[in-house]
């Protein structure tokens, strides 16, 4: 026993001492606020920094990635051309766009528990809500910016123009009250809204739901109930880095059960249906498995996939004015957006995602890392 515990201790320090010259290290680093955070996700997850920098490096990727596709999918959404599979399904079904902002829920949920639980251990619980709840509603309030800009330029035609950015906002605000319950209640408390969710939604809720994008309001609770579960996906994800068949397992679950529900409840983005949810966050956790496994141990470098991600929220609403310069004027010329040839989508396309990843690079490669 003495000899064990002797070794335990011993693993112990040698991890933290590792964890303790990476940091050294890093202070030197231009990129100020990642190091940090990686100095501080070393010491409370208690993991050797190996697995801490190579983490955080494949979750940045799945992000940048997540915002990429959410930028072509908004520019593909209005063209006439573009084939069925590559729009959002109207309402019953499920295409790749349909997978996108599950992809981004999902990314957010990676890091969501990690930094709650940094800052009340260094500010306490009430600023750390202050914090959140302002981060939040700032969400809220952009999308609600750009989505009357959309209504304004006749964009949306929706009565109900409720965006991604709102649903997260949400999503973000509610999710804040229960992220530091154990793995096991948050599961409970996610799957029980999820359907309850399910059960006024086929009561009485689908007609609102349904006029509005995203779900309206009522909704978010549904993107409520996905980011809890994301949440928890990565708790099992950062506290068992050698024991990545707990990881795995959690997400074949969800689709099995996901698989299952969709037997009595179809599978649709629009309604944000409990099947939708469970399917598309396991599929989720599948890509980024993906980018995790490639990363650590491929040892996958993807340096603009990571400056995609170091800065989503800035990209997503610098796309809204590089989409502008293709839509505005495709109101009066139909040829030049909507009507476009494949040829057209396809130059469009190159000078929107290049000239969004030239930002991205430029920020990257400055250290700039905007958050709220």
């Amino acid at each position: 026993m003495g000899t064990h515990d002797n070794e335990r201790k011993q693993v112990d320090r040698t991890s933290e001492s590792a964890t303790h010259l990476f940091t050294e290290k890093l202070q030197h680093n231009v990129f100020g606020k990642v190091t940090v955070a990686m100095s501080h996700f070393a010491r409370e997850w208690n993991v050797p920094y190996r697995h801490v920098k190579f983490r955080l490096a494949a979750i940045d990727q799945f992000r940048g990635f997540a915002i990429l596709l959410m930028v072509l999918a908004n520019y593909l959404a209005g063209i006439t051309c573009v084939p069925a599979w590559l729009k959002h399904a109207p309402d019953i079904g499920f295409t790749v766009v349909d997978s996108i902002a599950p992809l981004f829920i999902f990314a957010i949920g990676l890091t969501y528990g990690l930094s709650v639980r940094r800052r009340v251990a260094r500010a306490g619980w009430g600023k750390t809500v202050a914090h959140v709840t302002r981060r939040y509603l700032a969400f809220v309030g952009i999308g609600a910016l750009l989505s009357a800009g959309e209504s304004l330029v006749g964009v949306s035609d929706s009565p109900v123009n409720w965006g991604v950015l709102q649903a997260i906002g949400v999503a973000g605000l509610l999710t804040l009250w229960v992220v530091r319950l154990p793995i096991v209640i948050r599961a409970g408390i996610g799957l029980v809204l999820l359907a309850g969710y399910q059960v006024l939604l086929d009561h009485g809720w689908l007609a609102v739901v349904m006029a509005a994008p995203h779900g309206g309001l009522l909704g978010s609770l549904s993107w409520t109930a996905m980011l809890i579960l994301a949440t928890v996906v990565a708790d099992v994800f950062h506290t068992y880095p050698q024991q990545r068949w707990r990881y795995l397992g959690t997400i074949f679950l969800l689709l099995a059960l996901g698989s299952m529900v969709s037997l009595w409840v179809p599978i649709s983005k629009n309604r944000v249906s409990a099947s939708y949810v469970l399917v598309s966050l396991g599929m989720s956790g599948l890509l980024f498995a993906g980018f995790a496994y490639l990363t650590e141990y491929d040892n996958l470098g993807l340096p603009l996939l990571v400056a995609w991600g170091q800065n989503p929220l800035l990209l997503y609403c610098a796309h809204y004015i590089l989409l502008g310069l293709f839509v505005l004027p495709g109101i009066y010329f139909p040829a030049w957006y909507a009507a476009a040839s494949p040829g057209t989508v396809l130059v469009q396309i190159l000078l929107l995602a290049g000239g969004l990843s030239g930002i991205a690079w430029l920020l990257y490669r400055e250290g700039w890392i905007g958050s709220l």
